[in-house]
């Protein structure tokens, strides 16, 4: 799964260019997902007085409206974005307006201002490309209107799969923290492989949700089970280790 984020002030054009690069994407066969910000503190999707709400206010942790054309699932407080992340399968998230996730980033302006560049943008676009085209400050400026072929064909080359915000007391072994190593490979000096979880030697799911781990709970999950199922019959040296384990308590 490949995560980016479009960012920008109010009127930069930052849902307008999310459209195109949708339309885009999925032209070329792919599957998308997105998540918005919403700065408004206010803001509720539940309507006071309905079925759902008063679930809500009665006590539940997570309420579903499910109708004929849409499933809404509803969740309390502010959910960290990897834990939104989490429930997401497609081949790329477009986050709008979300900053707090290592993710490379387009940075969107108008066209009287200037770009806010951080260290993960990768381009620029929104309604500053109307009247601005090249480069700025060696990153491209591309027209999600007029030029979205280019625009997506710079996302496929340079989002790599999804980081995550891990410690690096836990894992520092690329040199980096993770916001450090995937600005040095959106700058072109390191690739997605200097990552040591880019091949993972075990693979861990709960519920259905893949848990990330450093090398070093790897090695140890990897050692407890390969010494005990390696004395079972019917063990083979490098062959694949499914397990399940259904916890009933």
């Amino acid at each position: 799964m490949k995560v980016f984020s479009v960012t920008g002030l109010t009127a930069t054009g930052k849902t307008t260019t999310i459209e195109q690069i949708i339309k885009e994407l999925k032209e070329r066969g792919y599957s998308v997902g997105t998540v918005k910000e919403i700065h408004y503190d206010a803001f509720r999707i539940d309507t006071p007085g309905k079925n759902t709400y008063r679930h809500r206010e009665a006590g539940a942790d997570t309420v579903t409206a499910r109708a004929h054309h849409e499933t809404d699932i509803m969740y309390k407080g502010h959910m960290p974005i990897y834990d939104i992340l989490k429930r997401y399968s497609e081949d790329y998230i477009i986050l709008e307006g979300v900053r707090d996730a290592i993710v490379p980033e387009i940075a969107l302006c108008k066209e009287d201002e200037q770009p806010e560049l951080m260290p993960l943008t990768f381009a620029v676009s929104g309604v500053y490309a109307n009247n601005h085209c090249g480069t700025y400050l060696g990153l491209p400026v591309i027209n999600a209107q007029t030029d979205i072929k280019a625009l997506v064909d710079l996302i496929i080359k340079k989002v790599p799969p999804l980081f995550y915000d891990i410690d690096p007391a836990c894992c520092s072994k690329c040199g980096y923290d993770c916001r450090g190593l995937l600005a040095a490979i959106l700058r072109g000096e390191k690739s997605y492989s200097d990552c040591v979880l880019s091949s993972n030697i075990v693979s861990l799911k709960i519920n259905g949700k893949d848990i990330v781990m450093v090398p070093f709970v790897q090695n140890l999950l990897n050692n407890v089970i390969l010494g005990v199922v390696s004395e079972l019959n019917g063990y083979e040296k490098d062959g694949q280790i499914d397990i399940t384990i259904k916890n009933n308590e």
